[in-house]
């Protein structure tokens, strides 16, 4: 009787074990998830202020047709890729966007009167902001993707992911953050 109470109490912790490192696994996927959203909310932010900042420089330079076009044609490449599921197409064109973000500033030098805008300056900082919050998401959204890689590689979390593959085994691709993006961001500052 006694070596049936201690069955039962192995399989109770054997069952609880494998339910709690099956949540804890969600709850990394879950997290990964969400942070990945966070980068979406600051990709849109991006977008929006790009279009208002082109707006505002119409009169001062013909610079916003081709950024304009580039722009949304990038935008509309990333959108077609996470559509069909091409997340290294995504940060490609994305990427793209970014580094046209961060040229802004080079171009503004070359037009006195809108370096003269109030609306200019502050929609250009504006940018810096979004890149920066940006940086931060994919920091973040790359940092849960290595807390979840680790956790599923462990011993025994490596059993139960086995045993789940369909649901506990994501594969999820890095967001990549260019050194010189990271360098540009650093010193950057708006000019008067």
């Amino acid at each position: 009787m006694s070596g049936f109470i201690i069955l039962l109490v192995i399989i109770a912790i054997l069952i609880i074990g494998f339910i709690s490192i099956y949540n804890r696994l969600i709850r990394y996927i879950e997290a990964v998830r969400n942070n990945q959203k966070q980068i979406d909310i600051q990709l849109d932010r991006r977008y929006k202020v790009f279009q208002s900042l082109i707006e505002v420089v119409k009169k001062y330079m013909d610079y916003e047709q081709t950024t304009l076009k580039d722009v949304v044609k990038l935008r509309g490449q990333a959108e077609a890729a996470k559509e069909s599921g091409n997340e290294q197409g995504r940060i490609d064109a994305e990427n793209a966007i970014s580094k046209i973000a961060s040229g802004i500033n080079v171009v503004f030098e070359q037009y006195p009167n809108l370096k003269a805008s109030q609306n200019a300056l502050q929609l250009q900082e504006e940018i810096v902001n979004t890149e920066n919050k940006l940086a931060f998401a994919k920091q973040a959204y790359n940092d849960s993707i290595e807390r979840y890689n680790a956790e599923k590689k462990s011993f025994i979390q490596s059993f139960i992911v086995s045993l789940a593959r369909g649901k506990l085994d994501q594969s999820f691709v890095y967001w990549n953050i260019p050194e010189e993006t990271i360098k540009t961001q650093e010193n950057y500052t708006v000019k008067m």
